[in-house]
Formats: C-alpha cells, sequence, structure tokens
C-alpha cells in the first residue's frame, strides 16, 4: 500500500496571513491523522513564511504517525531536524528566496556536500530522501552519497499528463526501476491531485509514499478535510 504523506505547510500559510492561531497547524495534523494521512510532512523555510521551527516542535510531540521533515539542508536546519528526530528527513535544493521546490539535487555536484550531510542523519537514526529530478543519472549519483531513498520530483509529469497521458509518466518508470535495482526506496511528490495520482500510483514501480500538499488543502476547500484525505487514499489504493 502506497503511503500518503499530508503536507500541511497551507494551513500555515492560511494562520500566517491573519496572524493568531487560526487554523490551529498542531489540530490539523492530528485531525489529518484521524482522517487516515499515513504521516504528515512539513517544509520549514527560513523566512518562516508558512510552518515555523515552533510548529514542528510541537507537531513531533503528539503526531502518532510518521512525521517528514523537508528542507534545505543548512546549519539549523539540521540541528532542528537532530533535535525533532523525525522518521524522515527530505533533502531539497531550494534556495531561500524560492515559491515552491522547483528543482532537484545535482547529486554529481554536490556529492561531498550530501554524502557529509547524510552521514550525520543516518548516525542520528533518521531515515534520509533527496529530492531528485527523474534521471537515472541522478538516481545512481544519488544512490552514492548513501541516502536511504529518493523523492522523484514530479511537476513535470502533472503538468504534461493532461496532454501526454502514459508518455508523461515514461522518465519517472525508468528512474524508479534504476532506484529499485540499486535498492533505494522511493518516494514522490509535488503538483500531484485527484486527476493524476492513480495513473502514477498504478505505474510507477516501488512507489512507496506520496507527500501532497497543495492540491489537497485545495480539494478540501470544496469536500471536507476528512472526505479529501480518503478520496486521495482510494485513488493510491484502487490505481487505474
Amino acid at each position: 500500500m502506497i503511503k500518503l504523506s499530508v503536507n500541511i505547510n497551507k494551513i500555515a500559510t492560511l494562520r500566517n496571513a491573519r496572524g493568531g492561531k487560526r487554523p490551529d497547524v498542531v489540530q490539523t495534523a492530528l485531525d489529518c491523522e484521524h482522517f487516515g494521512a499515513d504521516g504528515i510532512t512539513v517544509h520549514p523555510r527560513p523566512d518562516q513564511r508558512h510552518i515555523r521551527y515552533s510548529d514542528v516542535y510541537a507537531l513531533k510531540e503528539v503526531l502518532s504517525t510518521e512525521f517528514n521533515i523537508e528542507g534545505y539542508p543548512s546549519p539549523d536546519f539540521i540541528a532542528m531536524v537532530l533535535e525533532v528526530k523525525p522518521a524522515q528527513v527530505t533533502l531539497v535544493p531550494d534556495p531561500p528566496d524560492v515559491l515552491t521546490s522547483n528543482a532537484g539535487w545535482d547529486a554529481v555536484k554536490h556529492k561531498d556536500f550530501l554524502t557529509d550531510t547524510l552521514l550525520v542523519f543516518r548516525e542520528a537514526g533518521i531515515r534520509s530522501s533527496l529530492f531528485l529530478d527523474p534521471d537515472s543519472g541522478q538516481v545512481e549519483a544519488a544512490f552514492a552519497t548513501g541516502t536511504d531513498r529518493i523523492e522523484l520530483y514530479t511537476e513535470a509529469y502533472a503538468s504534461q499528463f493532461p496532454t501526454q497521458g502514459p508518455m508523461a509518466l515514461q522518465p519517472y518508470i525508468e528512474a524508479a526501476e534504476r532506484a529499485t535495482a540499486l535498492g533505494l526506496g522511493l518516494n514522490a511528490g509535488h503538483d500531484l491531485d485527484l486527476e493524476n495520482l492513480a495513473y502514477m500510483a498504478g505505474h510507477l514501480p516501488g512507489l512507496m509514499e506520496v507527500s501532497i500538499g497543495h492540491a489537497l488543502i485545495c480539494d478540501a476547500l470544496y469536500f471536507g478535510l476528512q472526505n479529501t484525505i480518503q478520496m486521495y487514499k482510494a485513488k493510491l489504493a484502487y490505481p487505474e
């Protein structure tokens, strides 16, 4: 069964827009768990424009499902992850000023940096994942860093799927097959939604987990949070 990790950054964005504590980020995460989410994902950024470091510490105290922390491995980020000790840390190459993740790691260029950083997490017993474009060469380079998993950056698939259909997934299938051959775990995320998720779930070999935030929260405005989570779970349980 492919796991659904709900990214709650957008809940924090809404809270921060008005100030105060509404909506309650921690309570929403607990509700997501109660409604069937297999995990909770957060991506704190240096400017704290959505999830704050204080949210991360508060969530660690109450979550019972898998906790996944995404982010660029700055010294502050690494220190926080080592204190919180989530089930998984997903490293992304985002500079501080980007709106959202827009590329995977160049694991060839940054091999030494990633290898040293991942060793710190491995020694702390934290599973690691690298955000990666669907490129077999990058998959091999990621494997050489010692990461436990990769997370395929699915923006290209999501944007191409409405017009190209199955062909949009082909580079991801090739990357996934290479990851499986190397023994890497496989996650996926970015712009996945109710229209494109089921096909990916049914045809991407070795897929273990998807992280979905923006589309899921948008759908929840119409369908309700509980119903929406179950709709996404159904896409994973009964893929096309």
